[in-house]
């Protein structure tokens, strides 16, 4: 390619080559929706990611050109993640549920590399300067995405493409190069009258079509927030130890969906897609390190995760699984960690079992923590 206008063309072949499914080429301008995010964030919506209202992201996000000085374009690409999996496996009461964009290998790592590929072949080609970035940066990836031509943002908040549905990562390139032709916007919704997503969510996260409160959101508690999940949301929050899929589920464009790139399948046992939860209960670093190598499970460590699993135990209560999951619980009222003690507390008071009422009453005896001797007495009552 010669300097000048970059035939877009060019690096739509070069994306698929590298196996992305979806590829779309946009200005690099401030996102169509940046108010309406700029009120999510003073709504306090986004919860504990207090690196979202962070004023100098919010200027990256008004004026991409911080980000890179002379900034004119965005690559962005798509990589499809869905599987299937038994449902009778990922519905079993022994089992937590992972969201199933986690189930094979970490998507920053299986996307940063062929974005890095991607980079260097568009500044061999034509020069310019270039940053990437996947879920990780000061940009509204998913709109800009709408800008470029993937698909249109559902109610869910998801990026939806009609041909395709919304199991698919993001990832994109700001360039200071221009390109001879930019895609053209997908449709601002094609949701329509469907209000499946909104309904089928287990906690109502949803306030209203197109708004997330991530405060109540089962992926955001499982995986974001990092401190003690409220009473009243663990009930609501069923076997899901790692994210969630709900409104991706029932979305109707998901009938859609093709299979994923191979890199995001789990393994031939399954245990990557719906872990027994007996294992996650008894869980140390090592083993974590151990099990879930090179997935993004990995970044939210050991105590979330067995906090995670507690709630699920706790859920599965009154379930046929009640015998072998009050026996992985009990050990974790012993746990090292406050946050494991006192969700583990909360779970056992779902048993109706003397262990359970026993093993309490005893820790709360030699319990130190404030918060976990609250646990405790509200388990006990």
């Amino acid at each position: 390619m010669a300097h000048g206008l970059i035939q877009s063309v060019e690096v739509k072949r070069r994306a698929r080559e590298l196996g992305f499914n979806l590829v779309g080429i946009a200005r690099a301008e401030p996102s169509l929706t940046l108010d309406a995010y700029e009120r999510w964030i003073a709504a306090g919506m986004h919860g504990d990611m207090g690196y979202l209202a962070r004023p100098d992201r919010l200027a990256r996000r008004r004026d991409l050109g911080i980000i890179l000085p002379g900034a004119r374009s965005m690559v962005i690409v798509g990589l499809d993640y869905s599987a299937a999996i038994p449902e009778a496996r990922l519905t079993d009461p022994l089992r937590g549920r992972i969201a199933s964009y986690a189930w094979g290998l970490d998507y920053h790592d299986v996307m940063g590399e062929r974005l890095e590929l991607l980079t260097a072949w568009l500044s061999d080609s034509a020069g310019g300067a270039a940053r990437l970035y996947i879920d990780t940066g000061a940009i509204l990836e998913r709109s800009h995405a709408q800008q470029a031509g993937l698909g249109f943002v559902g109610k869910n908040t998801m990026l939806i493409h009609p041909k395709r549905g919304s199991f698919f990562f993001l990832g994109e390139i700001l360039t200071t190069l221009a390109f001879d032709v930019y895609d053209s916007p997908g449709k601002a919704t094609l949701c329509g009258t469907c209000t499946r997503c909104l309904n089928a969510c287990p906690t109502d996260a949803f306030p209203q079509p197109h708004v997330l409160d991530a405060r109540r959101c089962i992926s955001a508690l499982t995986i974001e927030h990092k401190g003690w999940i409220a009473p009243d949301l663990r009930p609501l929050m069923g076997s899901w130890v790692y994210g969630c899929d709900v409104c991706q589920n029932v979305c109707p464009w998901n009938r859609f969906a093709p299979a994923g790139d191979p890199a995001f399948a789990p393994p031939a046992q399954l245990d990557r897609a719906a872990p027994l939860l007996r294992d996650l209960l008894a869980l140390d670093d090592d083993q974590l390190a151990s099990r879930f190598a090179g997935s993004p499970i990995l970044r939210i460590r050991r105590d979330r995760l067995v906090r995670n699993a507690c709630i699920a135990a706790g859920n599965a209560a009154g379930s046929a699984a009640d015998s072998s999951l009050l026996a992985s619980l009990l050990p974790r009222l012993e746990d090292h960690s406050p946050l494991v003690r006192g969700h583990a507390a909360w779970a056992l008071g779902r048993f109706a079992d003397e262990r359970a009422v026993a093993a309490l009453r005893d820790r709360l005896a030699a319990e130190g923590d404030a918060q976990v001797r609250a646990e405790i007495a509200g388990a006990l009552t």
